[in-house]
């Protein structure tokens, strides 16, 4: 007795296999693709469009990085009198100041110095957002 089972007639494999399937290794990790370091990094959903000619619009979600030193042209989340801002930063002759992104690029950047209490929450790594 042959252990082979056999199919029925007219179903019969045809065609080729995949070429996808060279590729696939499982599921997608995406903690593994877009957090450099776990226990440093969360995940903030933004209100407003303050910063919507960086990409980043109002409901998006920003990944952030606490452990990231923030540097110049970094967007950052900064406490700023009590509230949690996005902006860009900008390091320059000593001074350090925030700037918006504006969804009209004719419109200039608005920056605003950091003075007094303000601290530099985390780094803004990635954003995503629905399309």
């Amino acid at each position: 007795m042959d252990p082979t089972p056999r199919r029925p007639p007219g179903t019969e494999a045809s065609g080729f296999p995949s070429p996808a399937r060279d590729y696939f290794d499982g599921g997608i990790d995406l903690n593994r693709h877009l957090i450099r370091d776990r226990t440093s990094t969360f995940i903030m959903r933004v209100s407003g469009d303050s910063m919507a000619g960086a990409g980043i619009a109002d409901g998006d979600e920003i990944i952030v990085d606490r452990a990231v030193t923030p540097r110049n042209g970094s967007v950052v989340v900064a406490v700023v009198e009590g509230e949690l801002l996005i902006r860009r930063l900008s390091m320059n002759d000593g001074v350090t100041s925030l700037a918006t992104q504006p969804a009209n690029a004719s419109s200039p950047a608005m920056l605003q110095d950091v003075v007094g209490e303000a601290a530099f929450w985390g780094v803004v790594t990635r954003c995503l957002h629905h399309v």
